[in-house]
């Protein structure tokens, strides 16, 4: 039996640290589990002398990443500096020298998965992923393992902190987008260019992932519709408590027939949802099965240690099966590359949802009467109307939620509402999931 497996490592940022962390301070609980112990050989990067909190002896370190690629030891390589090019190149690099790879690039994962998985397997290698969705959570191990026997039908949750802190910050405080992202920037909390987060772009990369993992399917990128939160204002937040919802950026993706929903976009869920109540930065995932029901999956969605662990687990599978004799006994997304559907996504425009509408319209008679009747020449049916803050002149907020509706005759309607005279600026909708609530109404309205 191997004494040791080597491990090198492509890029020493703040998951590599808690990973080496990991590696250095739990040393002899790993080799107990594993009854060998893993070797940290090689490390590059193109910074080695600043100070990332952990010691490492100087003659591992590296600006050369071939270093790492070609050492005839290094069994696992992990590639930790994120981004398309070159982690692409070195990745398919550790493949083509029969090295078995980490990563938890989920950016490059969402673009050039399928080229990594089917080179992968061509090669005869392991890629392993775990740190690239949830952080700290073991979803990927979920799916490909622990439901392995069901047929999952839907997975959907909070899978980016940044935004999960904002929206909990602006329902707690009434505060707006704008002040809360810049405390967000100060806690550390939001990069300084926090695009991919706020508009949805980290969230759709990870859902690209779960999607393949839990349908068998490809899920490219682009066709995964993608919205953020920036344009959420304090008001829709109120609103959203008055109807008994709560507002979260989520990732959705089920099963619809012979098609699958891939969405992200902000959410309204009932308040007493276990979702709804996940606060901060932290995430929460849930599985939908046949067999299981529906499962909650929380913890924190990224960070040094957190996302470090999920690295780590990642080694210590591939490690055991190098040991073993056998790295392959399970396939990288879960279903075998020649066994899995060509499913089509489901455009938006089918989507069938509850709708909440927001109109600022004129304080006047029959401006309710005239919206909710081109809603209803859209067959859109109206559950519910809320007035706050009625005004004696000017433009108030109306607004309403909606039945079960179709996307596409949703914005139509409001294509042409928006065009009406007494419509002072877009109107607001956010999609509904969950269980249809109603307020009690007297004549058409609910004043407060």
């Amino acid at each position: 039996m191997r004494s040791s497996v080597k491990i090198g490592l492509i890029g020493f940022g703040t998951v590599a640290s808690g990973m080496v962390q990991i590696l250095q301070n739990h040393a002899e609980v790993l080799r107990r589990r594993l009854g060998f112990s893993l070797e940290l050989i090689k490390v590059a990067d193109l910074d080695i002398g600043r100070d990332r909190g952990v010691v490492l002896p100087q003659e591992i370190l590296t600006r050369n990443v071939q270093e790492v690629l070609d050492h005839p030891e290094i069994d696992i390589v992990v590639e930790l500096i994120g981004g398309y090019e070159p982690a692409r190149s070195y990745i398919l690099g550790a493949f083509s020298r029969g090295k078995h790879v980490v990563t938890a690039n989920k950016a490059l994962l969402a673009v050039h998965g399928e080229e990594l998985m089917r080179e992968a397997e061509r090669r005869g290698v392991v890629i392993g992923f775990e740190g690239s969705v949830g952080g700290g959570i073991p979803i990927v191990r979920a799916i490909r393992e622990g439901l392995a026997a069901d047929e999952l039908t839907g997975i959907y949750g909070i899978v980016n902190g940044t935004s999960n802190y904002i929206l909990t910050r602006m329902s707690e405080e009434g505060r707006g987008f704008a002040e809360v992202l810049v405390e967000a920037k100060r806690q550390g909390y939001a990069e300084s260019d926090p695009t991919l987060d706020v508009e949805g772009l980290d969230s759709a990369h990870k859902l690209s992932i779960l999607a393949n993992l839990s349908f068998g399917t490809a899920v490219a990128l682009k066709e995964i519709y993608t919205e953020g939160i920036s344009k959420i204002s304090p008001l829709d937040i109120d609103y959203a408590e008055s109807f008994g919802y709560r507002i979260k950026l989520l990732a959705i993706s089920k099963i619809s027939g012979t098609m699958i929903e891939a969405r992200v976009h902000p959410t309204m869920i009932p308040k007493e949802y276990l979702l709804a109540q996940v606060r901060g930065v932290f995430n929460a995932i849930y599985i939908v099965g046949k067999a299981v029901g529906e499962m909650l999956l929380y913890g924190r969605g990224a960070g040094s240690l957190p996302t470090g662990s999920a690295v780590m687990s990642d080694i210590l599978d591939i490690a055991r099966g190098i040991v073993a004799g056998a790295p392959l006994r399970l396939p990288s997304m879960s279903y075998r590359l020649d066994a899995r559907s060509l499913l089509q996504i489901k455009p938006m425009e089918d989507l069938v949802s509850l709708y909440y509408l927001r109109f600022m319209a004129e304080d006047r008679p029959g401006v309710l009467s005239k919206i909710a009747g081109v809603l209803g020449d859209h067959r859109i049916s109206i559950s519910s109307v809320l007035q706050k803050g009625r005004k004696e002149s000017g433009t108030v907020p109306v607004v309403m939620m909606t039945h079960q509706a179709k996307e596409r005759d949703v914005r139509h309607a409001l294509a042409k509402i928006d065009k009406m005279p007494y419509i002072s600026e877009a109107t607001v909708f956010i999609r509904v999931e969950g269980e249809e609530k109603q307020l009690t109404i007297t004549n058409g309205w609910e004043r407060s």
